[in-house]
C-alpha cells in the first residue's frame, strides 16, 4: 500500500531539477511514491528526469504533450496518486532530509484533513522563515474559523500547496483539485475551498521544505498576461464564498484579501508590459464594481491610505464603453 503520494510538477528548471531530486532520495520509502510530471518542458528538464527516474524509488514520470500550466499539472499528480496521503512540492524547491516522514507522523498523529506547516524561504544565500498565520499549533482546529478576522492575515493567506500534507478523503470529496488552466494564483481559489468545506486541520511547525524566491523563470517574475490570471482566480473565490451558507461572515475576507492584491498588483505595474498593464487596470475595475458595494466601502474604509485612495480611483474608473464592452 502506497502511503504518501508526492506530487512534482517540473517546467524549464534544468538548473534546480537535480537539487530537487536528491531531497526527494533523501526522503525516499518504500511506501512512499513520487510522481514527477513533466509539464511540456522545453530546455534539459526531460532529460534530467528521465535519468533520475530509475536511481529514485517510487518515482513515475508523467509527460504532457502540452504545456497546462502548474495547476493542470498538479490535477495530472492527483489523479495518478494512489496514497492515502498527499503533498506537493514544485520542481525548483527542495526539502530537508527525513523531513517528508516527519509530516506523514504529524498528520497520522493528529487525525485531521490536512496540516499545514512552515516554511524555509530562499532568496540567493539569505534564509527567513515563512509560518503559517495561525497561533495554535499541533491541536486539531476548525477550518472554517481560521478563514477569520477579516481585518488580519490568516490561514487562507498562506496559500501554499507544498506547505502541508492531505488525505485522500479530500480527493474523494472534490476538495483537492486545482482550477485547470490558472497560471497564478491558482492556490487562492484551493485553499479557500479546503478551508470551507474540510472538517478538520492543524498546523505544525516542522521546517522541511525550501522555497526558492527571486528564480527569474518563475511567473511571479515576469510581467506578461498570465500575471493576470489572479482576476479570474480571485473571481472564483468571491463567487464561492457567495453561495456559502455564512457568506455574511466571510465575505469581508474574501473582498478585503482581493482588494489587497489588485493594490499590489497596481503598486508595481511598471514591471507589466503596457498592454497588460492596461488590462489589469481595465480587468481590476471591472472587479471593484462586481463586488458587493457596501462590505467594498467596508474594505476601503479599513485598508492602509496609499492602497485605499488607490483603488477608490480605480473604483471611479468608467469602464464600460457605450457598446458595453469593456474599455480597453
Amino acid at each position: 500500500m502506497v502511503k504518501l503520494s508526492v506530487i512534482v510538477p517540473f517546467y524549464n528548471v534544468q538548473t534546480f531539477a537535480p537539487d530537487m531530486l536528491r531531497s526527494l532520495r533523501a526522503n525516499a520509502r518504500s511506501d512512499f511514491e513520487f510522481i514527477l510530471v513533466n509539464d511540456r518542458a522545453t530546455d534539459e528538464t526531460p532529460k534530467i528526469l528521465e535519468r533520475a527516474v530509475p536511481s529514485l524509488p517510487g518515482a513515475r514520470l508523467i509527460s504532457h504533450e502540452r504545456n497546462g500550466g502548474l495547476a493542470t499539472a498538479r490535477n495530472t499528480g492527483i489523479d495518478a496518486a494512489r496514497g492515502e496521503y498527499l503533498t506537493f512540492l514544485d520542481g525548483d524547491d527542495w526539502l530537508a532530509e527525513g523531513y517528508l516522514s516527519q509530516l506523514l507522523d504529524s498528520v497520522e498523529s493528529l487525525g485531521t484533513d490536512f496540516v499545514r506547516t512552515d516554511h524555509v524561504v530562499c532568496h540567493g544565500r539569505k534564509r527567513t522563515i515563512a509560518r503559517v498565520p495561525q497561533g495554535r499549533r499541533g491541536v486539531r482546529l476548525d477550518p472554517r474559523e481560521a478563514i477569520l478576522p477579516a481585518d488580519r492575515s490568516t490561514s487562507v493567506d498562506y496559500p501554499y500547496a507544498w506547505a502541508g500534507i492531505y488525505h485522500r478523503r479530500l480527493v474523494d470529496a472534490g476538495l483537492l483539485h486545482f482550477p485547470d488552466g490558472l497560471r497564478t494564483a491558482e492556490d487562492r481559489p484551493w485553499i479557500w475551498r479546503l478551508h470551507r468545506e474540510a472538517k478538520s486541520f492543524a498546523v505544525v511547525g516542522l521546517l522541511g521544505v525550501f522555497y526558492r524566491r527571486g528564480v527569474t523563470t518563475s511567473l511571479t517574475q515576469i510581467g506578461d498576461i498570465r500575471q493576470l490570471d489572479f482576476i479570474r482566480s480571485f473571481d472564483q473565490v468571491l463567487a464561492e464564498t457567495a453561495a456559502d451558507p455564512e457568506a455574511h461572515r466571510f465575505m469581508p475576507k474574501a473582498v478585503r484579501t482581493y482588494c489587497a492584491i489588485i493594490a499590489h498588483h497596481l503598486n508595481s505595474i511598471e514591471r507589466f508590459e503596457a498592454p497588460v498593464a492596461r488590462r489589469l487596470k481595465t480587468l481590476s475595475a471591472a472587479a471593484l464594481k462586481a463586488m458587493p458595494q457596501d462590505v467594498l466601502t467596508e474594505a476601503l474604509d479599513s485598508m492602509d491610505v496609499e492602497r485605499s485612495v488607490r483603488l477608490r480611483r480605480l473604483r471611479r474608473r468608467v469602464i464600460m464603453t457605450g457598446t458595453g464592452k469593456a474599455a480597453a
